[in-house]
């Protein structure tokens, strides 16, 4: 089979099993079972725990693909820039948006994957909830660049928007899954430079232990439907190198010094083995004197706040408040 058809079999595949987690008329939206089962469907499409070229490239076509089918798309307009070369994105409401403040937003993937039209699902609904502008951009991935790329990449995105004329505390950092690591590794970069913190931190199940030492990897592997202890190997290995030393703060920003960070909303479903990622920087957060709201979401998933269902429309009203008490 040519390289072309294997890509043709790969999306009519994962368009029919991507269609089945939109709920259709009569549908509950809340039937977590089948959707489970739907989402486990769509991981195993392609080889996640292979970083290979041909794998990467299957990964990213069907993170591609499952946006085009649940972006929110009416009354949000976008517009495409390139700042030092990264690719990025203006999500905006076409109608009565503040023009004062701005989410920076980094998106999931494992560092390894995620383009601008997987990053359009979540910062149209940030725009949705919040009425800001959200930048949302396309960082280097690994293994093709590995860290420290997404850092520098990160901050550049900062230092745009400062030239712009934003300041600091116009601003909230958002982030998903390794996105969510993204952000706070960009905080603690603004902190070891002696610069200004965002105005909030809105992380959405981040990966903040590369070390995989909370017990949420052990309790939950049996009820998550979107990652493996595999695959957080696999992406690790890919953005750090085999080697590493996990529990170095730059990778692992639970072990960080967090005092001085934003305060921040985190978002955890219970089924998901990043749980303990979440639940332990709040706890660590706390203990560091900052400020921390931690929200657990029964029966919920990795990054169930990208689906069309009833519990990430109420994470992401909770969301919003969360900035409106914050600005």
């Amino acid at each position: 089979m040519s390289k072309a058809s294997k890509r043709k079999n790969l999306s009519q595949r994962l368009e029919t099993v991507i269609k089945t987690l939109i709920p259709q008329h009569g549908q509950n939206a809340d039937d977590l079972g089948p959707m489970m089962r739907a989402i486990k469907a769509v991981h195993s499409a392609t080889d996640h725990t292979s970083t290979t070229p041909e794998d990467l490239e299957h990964q990213r076509a069907a993170q591609e693909l499952f946006a085009r089918l649940v972006t929110p798309s009416i009354g949000i307009r976008n517009d495409s820039l390139c700042v030092n070369n990264i690719p990025a994105e203006w999500v905006s409401l076409e109608h009565g948006h503040d023009r004062h403040h701005a989410v920076l937003y980094c998106h999931g993937g494992g560092y390894t994957c995620g383009q601008l039209g997987y990053a359009r699902i979540l910062a149209s609904k940030l725009a949705l909830c919040t009425g800001f502008d959200v930048l949302s951009f396309e960082y280097r991935l690994a293994p093709e660049n590995p860290y420290p790329a997404a850092v520098e990449d990160a901050l550049a995105m900062w230092d745009y928007l400062m030239y712009m004329g934003y300041g600091a505390r116009d601003i909230v950092v958002a982030g998903d899954s390794a996105g969510g690591n993204l952000a706070l590794e960009l905080c603690l970069k603004l902190k070891e430079q002696g610069r200004a913190q965002p105005r909030a931190l809105l992380l959405f199940s981040p990966w903040t232990d590369m070390t995989a030492s909370g017990k949420s990897y052990k309790t939950c592997k049996a009820l998550d439907p979107m990652l493996t202890y595999e695959y957080i190997e696999a992406v690790r290995a890919a953005y750090t190198g085999p080697d590493a030393d996990w529990a170095r703060p730059c990778y692992s920003p639970l072990f960080a010094d967090l005092r001085g960070l934003p305060p921040m909303l985190v978002q955890v479903g219970t089924n998901e083995i990043l749980r303990s990622d979440s639940e332990r920087l709040a706890e660590a957060m706390q203990k560091a004197g900052g400020y921390a709201v931690l929200e657990v979401y029964e029966d919920c998933w990795h990054v169930f706040q990208q689906m069309p269902i009833h519990r990430a429309v109420t994470a992401m009203e909770s969301a919003g408040r969360f900035v409106q008490r914050m600005m």
